[in-house]
């Protein structure tokens, strides 16, 4: 009997994400088909009935902007105030310029409040005075005191919605009080944060718990205590990195100012947001570019990226005089014409993976002043190594293919040089900054090119001066 077929590994992957992931090339293209068509807008909502509101945000991006325009007015009050929490900022951006205030305004007023201020914290002063003056009091008064907060704060990543149990109260009247269909509670929660008689966070009580216990036992003997309870003035990063450093779910967020009171919480959720807009956010520092341009414009993208490009511009004619030092030594010897992009090249490679890791050590707080002299003495000895082993390798490739052991040895020596220094600047450079203020993942990589290319062709020409001549 014939064995069946076997399916192979990655079809069987792929097959299951698509599954899973709600957005393929084939509903994008019905849906484009369907607006080209002038499809009824039932035939266009049942296409898109069985996707998750992240799916329709990805969607919404994936179209042009007039087919998005298109099928937002499809839509129209069917589409889900979630989908505006999903969209990347650049495209949900275009779109609120578009809208009447009112319109905005009850999108907002459909969101949890963390994600009502993520659109709100990004208009302009005036368009947020005008929305906020459309949006109910009640409503408004938990948005301005969250805008109140500073920017990337804990207070504006929080949620106000939280669910508070008094200490004195038992799990049956907590449990009561969770199933009246009078109590307004926020669609998903994991914790219940447990407060004193003056609104101050005391414990943390988790669900599961609270359902395996006896009604009749006091809240205040099965909360946990030794929570992680955040100021709302804290930086979002922080706040990130206590949630993984202690594999946090929820944590209460406090206003100092009026005495410790609760003021909202934080999930896990917000945080998976942080983490990726910080690590997005340093992958385009570390390539030169201030913010994501993917959905900006050609004028746009041109205008952002052309500042960066002028930097480095003028690190690039640095490294251009330092070669033109020694242009009599490159006429006589034009081999080292050929040689001399390798010893930089290596350099710069070697140079950018230490910065890498240093970079991403800082932001993890894994890079302290405490350890900072065993890092840097550890690259700056993986680099001499390095450099030894590409030397051995390089000295002899040379040497093969001019026929001349001195150039061998001469490119064998900057090798070592260079990658030396690339480890050294790897590490001090992002410490430095970091010492400074700055931002190591902004300009570091600038700093680091500069010097590698700098040192490498000094090095190689300077030792072929001196030796070959």
């Amino acid at each position: 009997m014939a064995e069946p077929e076997k399916i192979p590994q990655e079809e069987v992957e792929s097959d299951a994400f698509e599954e899973l992931y709600g957005v393929t090339e084939d509903l994008v293209d019905r849906v484009v088909d369907a607006l080209d068509q002038e499809a009824a807008p039932e035939q266009i909502k049942a296409i898109l009935e069985p996707l998750h509101s992240a799916d329709i945000a990805d969607l919404l991006e994936q179209l042009s902007a007039g087919n998005r325009e298109r099928l937002i007015a499809v839509l129209g009050d069917d589409l889900d105030s979630e989908v505006w929490a999903y969209l990347d900022y650049s495209i949900r951006e275009d779109i609120v310029d578009d809208l009447e205030t009112e319109q905005l305004a009850e999108i907002v007023t459909g969101l949890a409040s963390d994600d009502a201020i993520d659109i709100i914290e990004d208009l302009d002063e005036a368009d947020q005075k005008e929305l906020l003056d459309a949006i109910p009091a009640d409503d408004r008064a938990i948005y301005e005191k969250s805008l109140s907060y500073p920017e990337e704060s804990a207070g504006r990543l929080m949620q106000r919605e939280v669910v508070t149990v008094p200490n004195f109260w038992t799990v049956g009247q907590t449990i009561d009080y969770m199933r009246d269909e009078r109590i307004e509670l926020p669609d998903d929660f994991y914790n219940l944060v447990i407060v004193d008689p003056s609104h101050k966070p005391v414990g943390l009580v988790k669900l599961s718990k609270l359902l395996r216990t006896g009604r009749d036992a006091a809240v205040s003997n099965i909360m946990a205590e030794d929570m992680k309870i955040i100021p709302a003035t804290m930086d979002q990063e922080d706040a990130a990195f206590l949630f993984r450093q202690y594999g946090l779910v929820e944590a209460p967020v406090v206003d100092e100012e009026e005495g410790g009171r609760l003021v909202g919480v934080i999930t896990v959720d917000d945080i998976v947001d942080v983490l990726d807009e910080e690590y997005e956010e340093d992958i385009l520092k570390m390539g030169g570019v201030k913010e994501d341009d993917f959905y900006s414009d050609i004028l746009e993208t041109t205008r952002m990226r052309f500042s960066w490009l002028l930097v480095n511009l003028g690190t690039a004619i640095i490294a251009s005089l330092v070669i033109a030092l020694f242009a009599a030594t490159l006429e006589k010897v034009v081999a080292l014409a050929i040689l001399m992009p390798i010893v930089a090249s290596m350099g710069g490679n070697a140079g950018t993976q230490t910065l890498t890791v240093a970079v991403r050590a800082l932001a993890t707080n894994e890079l302290t002043p405490s350890n900072a002299l065993r890092i840097v003495g550890k690259e700056i000895i993986v680099g001499g190594l390095n450099g030894f082993l590409f030397a051995i390798l390089m000295g002899l490739i040379a040497w093969g293919w001019f026929s001349d052991p001195a150039l061998g040895a001469v490119i064998a020596s900057a090798m070592i040089i260079n990658l030396l220094v690339a480890g050294l600047a790897g590490t001090l450079i992002p410490l430095g900054l970091e010492k400074l203020g700055q931002d190591p993942a902004i300009s570091s990589s600038v700093f680091l090119t500069t010097i590698t290319d700098v040192i490498g062709f000094f090095a190689f020409l300077g030792l072929a001066a001196w030796v070959l001549l």
